[in-house]
């Protein structure tokens, strides 16, 4: 029984993903020409490459990342790309100011908005809980409040425009990992604040479709370079990752889920079988090569 449904659950937990998440698409890149879009966390990874697909398809694009100089090689590669405008604002989302400042400029420079994708985040180590509450406190703003403040500040023009919230979490942010608490705690957050968001600009009939992205070990530099020594797996890649989000985001889905066997299996064994999903984790865990840091203060 116990070898059946380790090879059961995973096929059945598959099987739904592709069901609900990779039926025949209807996308078409002309949804998406002239299009006014942000994109943050856009200078490197998953954020970059969205940027350059977008930028085939035509669209107007306001970018945003900490680093100036690697924001300003994406935005000319986005230009060379194609893009009908590309623009940047450089600074880190630790400031609570940056949010409405990235907002005001789309303002300024386009009237309005179609597109919103958040996918900025903060930086946290694999390993155990020391007690940083400091750090938590610092992880919520940059991954999760200025996900909030953004979406506030930009919600008049999206209501004008019937837009789209585009926000980008992790698998972390769905099921229970060791190792990752304060960064889980975060995609936890992000899922319980933009899901209660969507049932009330659905009862309000509010036509603002969110987006919420599920996403696995994507082959990015910082992911390959924070875990691949720790976890056992081959890392998605981000190419196809950035446009399939994009897609989801054009047609206006609820959930992604990338890989979508990996992360729709674990998903639905987090509900029918939470025990055994543990310890498929923790099995693919180098424990021994989890670090551990000092309390603060010490």
């Amino acid at each position: 029984m116990g070898l059946l449904l380790k090879i059961f659950i995973p096929l059945l937990g598959g099987a739904l993903a592709f069901y609900f998440y990779s039926a025949p698409q209807s996308f078409n890149e002309e949804m998406l020409r002239g299009k006014r879009v942000i994109v943050t966390g856009a200078s490197s990874g998953i954020g970059e490459q969205m940027a350059y697909h977008l930028a085939r398809m035509e669209t107007h694009l306001l970018l945003t990342a900490r680093t100036e100089s690697k924001l300003q090689k994406v935005v000319q590669r986005c230009l060379e790309l194609g893009a009908a405008s590309a623009r940047y604002i450089s600074g880190s989302m630790e400031d609570p100011s940056l949010p409405e400042v990235v907002v005001k400029e789309a303002e300024n420079t386009w009237g309005g908005l179609d597109m919103l994708i958040l996918n900025h985040i903060g930086s946290s180590g694999v390993s155990y809980f020391n007690g940083d509450i400091g750090h938590i406190r610092k992880l919520l703003e940059t991954n999760f409040l200025s996900y909030v403040a953004m979406t506030a500040s930009a919600l008049p023009m999206l209501k004008e425009s019937d837009g789209s919230i585009v926000v980008v979490s992790s698998v972390a942010g769905k099921v229970s990992s060791p190792f990752v608490a304060p960064y889980s705690a975060t995609k936890f957050a992000l899922d319980g604040f933009f899901s209660s968001l969507r049932q009330e600009f659905i009862m309000d009939k509010v036509n603002i479709s969110i987006t919420l992205c599920i996403l696995g070990y994507i082959n990015t530099e910082s992911a390959v370079q924070a875990v691949s020594h720790i976890i056992k797996g081959t890392p998605a890649p981000k190419e196809e990752c950035a446009l399939e989000i994009i897609k989801a985001g054009v047609l206006r889905q609820q959930e992604l889920h990338y890989p979508p066997w990996l992360v729709g299996s674990s998903v639905l064994l987090r509900s029918i079988a939470p025990e055994f999903l543990d310890s498929i984790i923790r099995s693919n865990i180098k424990v021994e090569n989890i670090g551990r840091t000092s309390p603060p203060g010490q």
